[in-house]
């Protein structure tokens, strides 16, 4: 099962800066992420998110590789792979997987304008080597299904910003 965290920052370069960082986590197995997105508060008051991935291109990639496949058993494996990309970017576009957008969507029109939001579904980490890497640029949790002494423990240490490990 996964946990929700979102951790509200001044700006979105701050919000992008932690995505970054939670990027090389991942890369170094640090941390795994169901799904990743920050959310900004425009000074004109809207909201836009940022996803982390596309799921259309996703399926249009996948689509392609199954569409060539079966187009070679019927020996037109170009048309295949043109209806299998199409048909899979259609699917992924329409695939909404992760954090509902709608959710983030509300969550945002509760920061400050400028302000972000960067929020994660966290399915296993390593906290002691995640938080000192993310407290560096501080923020404020503001929702997340953590227990209540996890999520205590992560607001203290984004709050005293490159705090050690809790």
């Amino acid at each position: 099962m996964s946990n929700l965290i979102a951790v509200a920052y001044p700006d979105v370069d701050t919000a992008r800066n932690v995505s970054e960082e939670l990027r090389q986590l991942m890369k170094e197995q640090s941390i795994v992420l169901d799904d990743m997105v920050v959310i900004e508060r425009r000074a004109d008051g809207k909201v836009k998110l940022h996803q982390a991935g596309s799921t259309a291109a996703a399926g249009a990639a996948g689509g392609a590789l199954w569409g060539g496949l079966i187009g070679l058993i019927f020996l037109v494996p170009l048309f295949g792979m043109a209806v299998g990309a199409a048909t899979g970017a259609a699917a992924g576009a329409l695939a909404d997987v992760g954090v509902d957008d709608k959710f983030m969507k509300t969550l945002g029109e509760k920061l400050q304008e400028g302000g972000a939001a960067l929020v994660v579904l966290v399915r296993q980490s390593t906290p002691d080597k995640v938080i000192p890497r993310i407290s560096q640029y501080g923020g404020e949790v503001i929702q997340s299904s953590l227990d209540n002494e996890a999520e205590a423990q992560l607001d203290a240490a984004l709050a005293q910003r490159g705090a050690a490990a809790v």
